[in-house]
């Protein structure tokens, strides 16, 4: 059986590993405060091209979520995001179950506009009796987002600067923010990012490692107490240098983005194969996941010999899934699944 149901499927790469073994029997101070969980927050800062951050390593998404969140809200305030969004449909409540709502927003493509959030928070200001709702005071997005579209540098700086005007957080979930990077009709970097966001994160656990998320922290209300709340929430490892070291193997020589770039390249060949069949797409993405609309029996053929993510049902003939690939993805699997797909 191939999987395209996930891109953590596989171990970590070999670099990073090679890293791990070799520091193995290394003693170092825990819970991030040793020279590689420093060297490696050093890397992203200089990546970055601000030294006025502060980088966190955390061992989890939803753990880098849930504690972002809760450092940035008061007990009566709550967080903007799309209905697809993460923390919507794949974390288990974990933001309801820290005492803050995700206020949804409509989205078709994943993304929240600034004109949805500008028309949010003037809908709750404008309400005589606001005290009785929740008070929005972040936005959440994801880049890539759940379904694979990226934000454009033109649409972050809109969101930012209706964040700004309104005095609201804005934090990006990066999970697999190194496919976003290297999606070919890409137009943001790391530095855009840092300058736009008050925080983000990049992630690991998707991208390479096996393990582990970078929370990187721009806006100085944000930092204050900031560990606490990390230990608090679960997302502090006591042997926080398995992190750094992590880190240290997929920023040095670009590594991170390189096993993105594979990632999408693999998934647009497979795009290709479904385009020349004539298959249409749930959305478009240029990105590591592909959300084709398929026949429902050419999904029980391919089930036999691959593993795919089932999305939502089209009608009762066709269905929308997920292939996703990975930075382990391998050509081969790519061709054989493009071979089911061409004799379907």
């Amino acid at each position: 059986m191939i999987r395209f149901n996930c891109d953590y499927s596989e171990g970590a790469h070999p670099k990073v590993l090679e890293k791990l073994l070799q520091t193995n029997m290394e003693q170092t101070a825990g819970y991030g405060m040793d020279p590689y969980c420093n060297k490696a927050a050093g890397m992203i800062k200089d990546k970055c091209l601000r030294q006025d951050m502060e980088v966190h390593f955390l061992v989890g998404g939803t753990q880098t979520n849930l504690t972002v969140i809760s450092a940035a809200l008061r007990p009566h305030q709550g967080a903007i995001a799309a209905n697809t969004g993460h923390i919507c449909t794949h974390e288990t409540g974990a933001i309801e179950a820290t005492g803050h709502k995700v206020i949804e927003l409509s989205s078709r493509d994943g993304k929240l506009t600034a004109e949805q959030v500008a028309e949010t928070v003037k809908s709750h200001y404008s309400d005589e009796s606001r005290e009785h709702t929740v008070q929005p005071k972040m936005v959440y997005i994801s880049n890539p987002t759940e379904i694979g579209t990226i934000y454009s540098k033109k649409e972050l700086f809109e969101l930012s600067r209706i964040c700004r005007e309104n005095s609201l957080f804005l934090y990006m979930d990066g999970a697999r923010l190194g496919y976003g990077l290297c999606a070919e009709d890409n137009d943001l970097d790391l530095p855009t990012i840092a300058q736009l966001c008050d925080a983000f994160y990049i992630g690991g656990t998707k991208i390479g490692a096996l393990f582990g998320e970078a929370l990187v922290v721009c806006n100085e209300e944000l930092k204050k107490d900031l560990r606490y709340i990390i230990k608090q929430k679960g997302g502090m490892l006591a042997k926080g240098r398995l992190l750094g070291l992590q880190f240290i193997s997929l920023m040095e020589n670009d590594l991170y983005f390189e096993i993105a770039t594979h990632a999408n390249k693999m998934a647009l060949l497979i795009k290709e194969a479904l385009l020349k069949k004539g298959y249409s797409f749930l959305i478009s993405s240029t990105t590591n996941q592909q959300f084709p609309i398929l026949p429902n029996d050419i999904l029980v053929r391919l089930k036999s010999k691959f593993e795919y993510s089932f999305w939502q049902e089209i009608d009762e003939n066709t269905s929308a899934v997920r292939f996703c690939t990975s930075w382990a993805t391998s050509p081969e699997d790519v061709r054989k699944l493009v071979e089911e797909i061409e004799n379907g």
